[in-house]
């Protein structure tokens, strides 16, 4: 080949790389779509646009289209809700008054209402951490302004069993302005109502501005008292950010009970001033430990975002590791049991450990523990002491404790045996109270030996809520409301969200499975429960329910997907109670899904995003 030759195929071979190069390319392009939807019987339809009429984007009809919306959980009084939207953008949402009170309540407000904006924020498209600026926008579009006013009258700043969380929210639209107009008895429901805001604001990606519902008139108020998510954080470690994370998303879905399940047998991860050797022994290392400003500062994160954090110190069992130091430190054997084999003998779920009980030393600790949680959880209005998995045979083959029977001419059967569980709740109750300030207030117990047909011999229905953990059809539930008893629902046939995994120490399932999907946890109604027993909902009984995750399998890497979006579908039920079952709910849960994976959250995939898009075309009948 001659060398010019040569050097036109070097040129041929280099020309599309020098194309590549030249064209210059925005980092803000996108490849436009040639579809719309069309709102068709309340439902989004897929449609190509025909260039004769421009269809709006799927957020623009999510919004507009059905009799719900997309919000997530149904509202339960009013709910109207217009058909257009328009648009702003996001330094046009200002809070423009706030009445309530007191200055603490106004500050609440505040900082629930900078919350909120945050959450509107996430709706727009990043790039590199930072929200995408679109444009240019129509003048309309910039000279937007949605203003909300917030009008508190009540001065609760604390979540309790008697707090109203009702709200409304009224959404006007005039000209250039949107007002939305919120009225409620307390701070509760103010920041509530902000949550349902959010919801009525998307990004459409037709004009990159965001929008807001023209119109809407909200009345709202939840059905059930306690709507709860505990979090193990004993079995295995949780960071203050995943926790923080936690609370974000229960707020994101009206929950409002963390119940901390803190310490355990193989754990004691909460360092506690008076008794720093708990955490030194206990922890897993120095880095997995709460600290008092930790606590504290989860405790007010929570508040602000109208989550109360519920501790649970989980005795006489479910305590072991952070104890080893008593002996020592010659208070004697406070834990027994601790580490015995075979467990199977000596505890139900290992490693082993009980308290002494018929130690006094063992007292004196465990009121430090309570006076320091009380100061650390302050102000409490439920306390939750556990008391579940007592394995007698621990006690009954501890020469200490047989001694201690004898000497007091105790018989070793089962009667007594519970007779001295019980002596031990009764002066557990009463060392809380003490390191209350004398408060009393109600205690929370799961379900055990103790809570059978004998309960009335041994816990004051006065004093005491039952978190019931067995089946929904465990006769236990009727024994407990018939006697008077208020109860929480916690069945593990369907919100036990740690069910279904493989078993944690042979092979096999767990001894709770199968997993309970979604749809197990949103028919769960507390309402059919209660009435199978009873013949009545007994809703000044029936507080609510809540959805443990135990974390023998779960740690921070599983946390977002094992509770969300299982956790949403709780929510629905324990807010709106509704008296349809979880099919009529699926398209708002997928899309809520959606909105909580904008927040930042890793919830669990229902379906193909190609359902989201296709509204009622995923189905199987």
């Amino acid at each position: 080949m001659f060398p010019g030759g040569m050097l036109r195929l070097r040129w041929v071979m280099l020309l599309p790389c020098l194309l590549l190069v030249s064209v210059p390319f925005s980092a803000t392009f996108r490849v436009a779509s040639p579809w719309g939807w069309r709102c068709v019987n309340e439902t989004c339809v897929k449609e190509e646009n025909d260039g004769l009429q421009t269809l709006p984007h799927l957020s623009t009809c999510k919004l507009t289209c059905a009799r719900d919306g997309v919000l997530w959980p149904r509202p339960t009084g009013i709910l109207q809700l217009g058909d257009q939207t328009v648009h702003f953008l996001l330094e046009s949402l200002t809070l423009q008054g706030v009445t309530a009170p007191n200055d603490e309540i106004k500050q609440l407000i505040k900082k629930a209402f900078h919350i909120f904006k945050d959450h509107v924020a996430k709706n727009l498209p990043e790039e590199g951490g930072r929200p995408l600026l679109m444009g240019p926008f129509r003048k309309k579009t910039r000279i937007h302004r949605v203003m909300v006013e917030v009008t508190v009258t009540e001065r609760a700043t604390r979540l309790s069993l008697e707090t109203s969380e009702a709200y409304t929210l009224g959404v006007t639209t005039l000209g250039p302005h949107t007002n939305a107009t919120i009225l409620a008895s307390n701070f509760f429901g103010a920041r509530h109502a902000l949550e349902t805001l959010s919801q009525l604001i998307e990004y459409d990606e037709a004009t990159g501005a965001l929008q807001i519902l023209s119109t809407a008139a909200i009345s709202d108020s939840p059905v059930f008292k306690y709507r709860g998510i505990l979090l193990d954080t004993s079995r295995n470690f949780f960071p203050v950010k995943a926790i923080e994370r936690t609370l974000d998303t229960m707020a994101a879905n009206k929950l409002n009970t963390f119940h901390w399940h803190i310490t355990d047998t193989q754990t004691f991860p909460l360092y506690l001033e008076s008794l720093p050797n708990m955490a030194y022994y206990g922890a897993y290392s120095s880095r997995k430990v709460y600290y008092p400003a930790d606590i504290r500062h989860l405790v007010e994160y929570g508040r602000v975002r109208g989550v109360r954090v519920l501790p649970e110190f989980d005795a006489p069992a479910h305590v072991g590791n952070g104890w080893q130091w008593t002996k020592k430190y010659g208070l004697g054997e406070l834990v027994l049991c601790l580490d015995k084999q075979p467990w199977k003998l000596y505890c139900w779920g290992r490693p082993c450990g009980q308290l002494n009980i018929v130690n006094n030393n063992t007292y004196l600790v465990l009121g430090q523990i309570y006076k320091e949680m009380v100061d650390l959880f302050s102000p409490l209005d439920m306390f939750h002491f556990g008391g579940d998995e007592v394995k007698i045979n621990c006690w009954n083959t501890t020469e200490e404790f047989v001694a201690y029977m004898e000497e007091n001419g105790l018989s070793r059967d089962l009667q007594t045996f519970h007779d001295m569980w019980a002596d031990f709740q009764r002066k557990a109750l009463k060392l809380l109270t003490s390191a209350n300030g004398g408060k009393n207030i109600p205690g929370i117990v799961w379900t055990s030996s103790l809570t059978d047909e004998n309960i009335l011999k041994y816990l004051d229905p006065q004093q005491y809520i039952i978190q019931v953990w067995t089946t929904a059809d465990d006769p236990t539930i009727g024994n407990l409301l018939n006697k008077g008893y208020r109860i929480i629902l916690s069945n593990y046939d369907s919100l036990y969200l740690d069910c279904g995994n493989a078993d944690t120490y042979r092979s096999g399932e767990s001894w709770c499975g199968p997993y309970n999907p979604w749809q197990t946890v949103y028919d769960n109604s507390p309402d059919k429960i209660a009435t199978h027993f009873t013949g009545s909902p007994q809703r000044n009984l029936v507080l609510g329910a809540e959805a443990p995750l135990w974390s023998e399998s779960v740690d921070v890497g599983s946390l977002d997907a094992k509770l969300w979006p299982r956790g949403s579908a709780l929510a629905e039920r324990l807010w709106t109670n509704p008296l349809t079952n979880w099919e009529s709910a699926e398209i708002r849960l997928i899309h809520h899904r959606q909105r909580m994976v904008t927040r930042g959250v890793r919830a669990d995939r229902i379906q193909p995003q190609w359902c989201h898009q296709n509204e009622g075309l995923c189905y199987l009948k």
